[in-house]
């Protein structure tokens, strides 16, 4: 694996483990009433779906191992150019659903 997707590939790791150690014994009310935390949170899939972005220019055949790319690259997008309109439930459910499963499947390429 190339040493720019391999760093990016650990930079989205480390994203979801601290995504889960943010989480960890939380409930979807915490979350949505914890700025501190969704802010952490959200900060987080800027950062992976950054390295996802990053990946994708060097090798778009990645998208073809990780269907999820491309949903993670667009929560970034709204995350970040639709801050206003970021819906706590679907962060949340992203949390639950989808960050452990890319969790395991990051650490078995890595």
């Amino acid at each position: 694996m190339r040493r720019e997707i391999s760093q990016s590939v650990l930079d989205a790791l480390n994203a979801c483990q601290a995504i889960r150690e943010f989480t960890q014994g939380q409930t979807f009310e915490h979350y949505r009433e914890n700025k501190l935390l969704r802010s952490g949170v959200e900060r987080q899939f800027e950062i992976m779906g950054e390295a996802f972005n990053r990946i994708d220019a060097i090798d778009a055949t990645f998208r073809e191992r990780l269907p999820e790319m491309g949903a993670v690259i667009g929560m970034r997008n709204r995350i970040i150019h639709g801050y206003d309109a970021v819906d706590d439930s679907i962060i949340w459910d992203a949390v639950q659903r989808h960050v452990p499963r890319l969790t395991v499947w990051l650490e078995e390429i890595q």
